[in-house]
Order: structure tokens, then C-alpha cells, then sequence
């Protein structure tokens, strides 16, 4: 007999090492933000904030305040992760043709 289909949890116990966020036109990007912010204060060692309107990726790193990426900015990525990425690059796959 299967089993009813699983829900993706949307609850987690532990921070990730590294967070995403892409600011969509409903959110409002201080919330965004304090999501990146609440998973650096529990452990997360990374975070991109993306924000389409103006191209631009606030970086979050734990030892630092926040930088502001723009264009040919070459993105930190975590340690023993081999990724050279741009901010151009990341807006890139996100265009939609």
C-alpha cells in the first residue's frame, strides 16, 4: 500500500550554512532581510540578498557588516566551495526571455 504524499516540511530546527533570499514585488525587504538575519544569529555563515529592481546582492557574512554587490562584484561563497560567480552572473539565470 502507498503512502499519502509527503508535505515539504517549511519548519527546520537548524540555520543552513548559506541562505538565499530574492526579494519579490509583494515582499517587503526589511522582512526579507530579517529572515537572513535571524539565520546569522543562529549559526547560518552566508547570505545573499537579492534584490531584482536594482541588480544589486547584500552579502551577509558572520564576522562582518553587510556588503553591497553590484554588476562585476565577484560573490564570496562558502569556505572549500570552489565558485566564482558575479552578481551579473546570478541576475542572469534569473532573466526571464
Amino acid at each position: 500500500m502507498l503512502s499519502r504524499c509527503r508535505e515539504v516540511p517549511d519548519r527546520f530546527e537548524l540555520s543552513p550554512d548559506w541562505v538565499i533570499q530574492i526579494l519579490s514585488p509583494e515582499q517587503k525587504s526589511n522582512k526579507v532581510i530579517g529572515n537572513i538575519l535571524y539565520c546569522m544569529e543562529h549559526g547560518c555563515k552566508l547570505g545573499w540578498f537579492l534584490d531584482p529592481d536594482d541588480l544589486s546582492i547584500l552579502v551577509f557574512l558572520c564576522d562582518r557588516q553587510p556588503i553591497l554587490m553590484e554588476k562585476t562584484d565577484i560573490l564570496p561563497a562558502l569556505a572549500g566551495i570552489e565558485l566564482k560567480l558575479t552578481v551579473d552572473n546570478v541576475f542572469g539565470w534569473l532573466t526571464m526571455a
